[in-house]
């Protein structure tokens, strides 16, 4: 089973919407992503949000895509600045779930979950791109299985 992680889409400035909504720019993104994960034949069973107004709606955006069959959901300790060690300890590759929130917080949770720890980066994510985890057979261990971004250069 696979850990999907996803970064919401690009968001408006505070100034526009004080709680930072998707653009039309980052829900075409999101809605793209989504639709080629779908082709492609990803499976998720849960999408967890950070409760955010655009990590909500893009989870929202991937359940229309890809219909999880438990829903979308908030989730606590997802947030930007959250504890990563804390929160990863409730992730169990018993099932495919997928993740939307943001940086720093994302990208700590890779680090640490391939490396044990934070602060050594091992990937970038990009608004509205998925990373996709998963289980090595032989070690257990978990290891980057693909990625989906929207750029690649």
């Amino acid at each position: 089973m696979a850990l999907y992680l996803v970064q919401h889409g690009k968001s408006l400035s505070k100034d526009i919407d004080p709680e930072r909504g998707l653009s039309d720019e980052g829900r075409a993104v999101v809605e793209h992503i989504a639709n080629v994960a779908r082709d492609y034949g990803v499976r998720v069973a849960e999408i967890k949000h950070s409760g955010k107004k655009r990590a909500q709606q893009t989870a929202e955006i991937f359940a229309s895509a890809l219909k999880p069959e438990l829903g979308v959901e908030a989730a606590d300790g997802i947030n930007p600045t959250d504890d990563v060690p804390l929160f990863s300890k409730n992730i169990e590759f018993d099932r495919d779930l997928m993740i939307v929130g943001h940086l720093p917080f994302l990208e700590r949770l890779i680090s640490y979950l391939i490396t044990g720890w934070i602060e050594r980066p091992v990937f970038r994510l990009q608004n509205g791109g998925i990373l996709c985890l998963d289980k090595d057979q032989e070690s257990d261990l978990p290891v980057i299985k693909w990625a989906l971004m929207p750029k690649i250069g």
